[in-house]
């Protein structure tokens, strides 16, 4: 079953967020990478920001999280992580096609340039990389990161229309 989170599931996020991530270490350059990779203050500034987190449960365990924000005219899936021990039964693709159902915007992912699983996961759903132009363009209109970030990162963009790539000059 796929739930909206509510505040008594925080604690439990970020122990699935952190469990989850470690799929992502060596992947995820040195630099960027840090114990835990999810802090709680961190978490907090997510949700603050406009993350609404989703849950996935099964005979009520949670065994994934996957957050949605709507920046200006997107929709981002943000923090999409299934518990390790759960992975590989369909949880990730069951969650997408929910959420892509709640909303009638673009929607875009970013995900780091070295997971290739999660690119390949991703675009097996329809979605597909934006140029290197256009992903330097979205990273800086729609999410807040920093510039070792977006060198390292890539833009997935579903079938829907995206924002048109150059912005009006005023």
């Amino acid at each position: 079953m796929i739930r909206k989170c509510e505040e008594n599931d925080f604690e439990t996020i970020l122990a699935i967020i952190n469990d989850a991530a470690q799929a992502y270490k060596g992947a995820i350059p040195a630099d960027r990478w840090h114990e835990p990779y999810m802090t709680k203050e961190a978490l907090r500034r997510e949700i603050q920001q406009g993350v609404d987190f989703w849950k996935y449960e099964n005979r009520g365990e949670m065994l994934g999280v996957m957050g949605m924000q709507n920046v200006q005219d997107v929709t981002l899936i943000r923090h999409a992580y299934v518990r390790t021990n759960s992975r590989r039964h369909g949880i990730g693709s069951k969650f997408l096609r929910f959420l892509l159902n709640q909303t009638t915007k673009p929607v875009l992912i970013g995900t780091w340039a070295a997971a290739t699983w999660a690119i390949s996961f991703y675009q097996k759903h329809g979605f597909t990389l934006v140029s290197p132009e256009e992903k330097n363009r979205l990273l800086k209109k729609y999410w807040s990161i920093p510039e070792r970030q977006i060198e390292t990162s890539v833009v997935l963009a579903e079938g829907k229309k995206i924002p048109a790539t150059r912005t009006r000059r005023q």
